[in-house]
């Protein structure tokens, strides 16, 4: 089968695409790589992926490539997507075209779950401010005691949405005994829920009740600004709220009106605009850390999800059950950031 990888070269295709990963790839394959240097645009793209069978994507690639270029080819049988959501990458036309589609995102979902377990205790410890002051010769428990500083174990915390991070978040919080309150707007698997300690709620009984709300909802039509001042309002003081999802979840000037007061605490990795603006309200605020969107999958995970999907699109083509096939369904239910 022929293969078209759209990556160009440089750090994400010699990350995904190892030695190792390029070997498996093309003693199963006849492959072709982008030599343009350069993301492909939308009408290169049309024009490329003529008589090929299977395109391997990644970051850059082209948005809703089925409409700007699969809509005049009937030879694609797979679209394999290294990177996590597909939102942006595909509409329906390809899984009505009958294209299998898979993607990294169950691989990027286990790694941001430890993101955010990372940003919880963190916060809570107050390690960024524990850091700075020994480099700046302030040692801050000296100037404020023992009084702030908290931990994960035993707190009742809230998630927002039902997807692979948020599942994969629960199974680590269970080993902190965390009672869990979940908000969905799909059904969940009770048995699953038993078995990590949580329990379905309202977005209002999550904000007021939880001493940890984690935002982990998909960005959609559905979902925009879902988050307003009333939630924020509800927080109980000292509450933590954490984003790894999207900034465009919540109404971002209401959080910041929010925040400023200095009642509540925040852990924020994403933003309405991408980066966030210099003058920002949030950069001044001590009782707010900021990280730049790093919550995805560090740099050392990126040769793991290649081969993952790779050896995925091999199952493929020996007609074996996949491991990250991304359904009709839960392709419908992923970020898009056009939204």
């Amino acid at each position: 089968m022929k293969v078209l990888v759209t990556v160009p070269e440089g750090i994400f295709r010699n990350k995904f695409f190892n030695e190792e990963n390029k070997k498996i790839l093309e003693d199963n394959f006849d492959v072709t790589y982008n030599e343009l240097g350069r993301d492909y645009t939308e009408e290169e793209l049309k024009e490329v992926i003529k008589g090929y069978e299977i395109i391997i994507t990644g970051w850059g690639t082209p948005s809703f490539i089925d409409t700007c270029a699969l809509q005049e080819t009937d030879g694609i049988k797979m679209i394999a997507h290294t990177a996590g959501s597909i939102g942006d990458l595909l509409d329906d036309n390809a899984y009505a075209k009958g294209i299998t589609v898979l993607s990294g995102n169950r691989m990027f979902a286990e790694s941001v779950a430890e993101g955010t377990l990372g940003y919880m205790i963190s916060s809570l410890r107050h390690i960024p401010d524990e850091v700075n002051g020994m480099r700046s010769g302030e040692i801050l428990w000296k100037k404020r005691g023992y009084m702030d500083t908290a931990g994960l174990f035993d707190r009742e915390v809230g998630i927002i949405g039902y997807g692979m991070i948020s599942q994969y978040l629960m199974e680590m919080l269970k080993l902190f005994r965390c009672k869990i309150k979940i908000y969905s707007q799909f059904p969940m698997d009770e048995e699953f829920l038993k078995s990590v300690n949580a329990v379905p709620a309202s977005l209002e009984e999550i904000f007021s009740t939880c001493s940890i709300v984690s935002l982990h909802s998909a960005l959609n039509e559905k979902t925009k600004h879902m988050i307003t001042k009333e939630h924020f309002a509800m927080m109980q003081d000292g509450a933590l709220f954490v984003n790894t999802a999207r900034g465009a979840v919540v109404k971002q000037d209401e959080m910041i009106e929010e925040l400023a007061k200095g009642r509540i605490n925040a852990f924020i990795d994403v933003f309405t605009v991408e980066p966030l603006e210099e003058d920002s309200p949030l950069r001044k605020m001590k009782n707010v850390y900021l990280t730049p969107h790093r919550g995805g999958p560090t740099v050392d995970r990126w040769s793991y999800i290649g081969k993952g999907v790779i050896e995925d699109v091999v199952r493929f083509a020996k007609g074996e059950p996949l491991k990250y096939e991304i359904s009709r369904e839960y392709a419908a239910r992923m970020t898009k950031n056009r939204t």
